[in-house]
């Protein structure tokens, strides 16, 4: 199996060491170079392990054939853009857990005309998780109310809507909400 553990460990910034320390429990430096360069076995157990210590999804961490996939040409940080040292590819976003999408149809807030959100369903003891997220809830009558999710009493959930000078919604007993986590924009 082709992992891509050095390659999403390098795009974070982070070394053998912290990815080792990151791990539940945690492990050596050495043991994660090993997995890395495959002079070890990566079971699904570690791939696991190493996903959960990078916060990606397992299926990030390995190449599987057919699999899409964009080759990243430069990096750009302060010093300007520059060439990768190796080859380097971007991955199509997977599609995890209970997922719903959300079209931005004209520009607010930090999204702009065109945007896709998608954003992972979660439910009310998970509500939370996702405290000063972006969060799309359902309300009666097949509308909806997406903001920011600034806090939560008991069934009660407050919502700081994402247009200037909004002033805070609050809804009761929300059956569900779903939180952005991927922004999809066209430049």
């Amino acid at each position: 199996m082709i992992t891509r553990i050095r390659e999403v460990r390098r795009a974070k910034g982070l070394t053998l060491d912290d990815v080792a320390k990151r791990c539940d429990p945690p492990t050596t430096a050495q043991t994660i170079g090993r997995l890395e360069t495959g002079t070890r076995t990566v079971s699904v157990n570690w791939l696991n392990r190493i996903a959960a210590a990078l916060g990606v999804n397992a299926a990030d961490l390995v190449d599987l054939p057919g699999k899409e996939r964009i080759e990243v040409a430069a990096y750009l940080g302060a010093e300007g853009a520059y060439a990768p040292g190796r080859s380097s590819y971007f991955v199509a976003p997977l599609i995890e857990g209970d997922m719903v999408g959300l079209r931005i149809t004209s520009s607010i807030g930090d999204y702009r005309m065109g945007d896709e959100v998608w954003c992972t369903r979660i439910a009310p003891s998970d509500f939370a998780s996702a405290l000063n997220r972006d969060v799309l809830f359902p309300r009666p009558s097949g509308r909806f109310l997406f903001g920011r999710l600034i806090g939560r009493d008991g069934d009660r959930v407050q919502i700081l809507p994402l247009t200037p000078g909004a002033r805070q919604q609050i809804l009761s007993d929300p059956p569900w909400a779903a939180v952005a986590t991927r922004l999809i924009r066209a430049l």
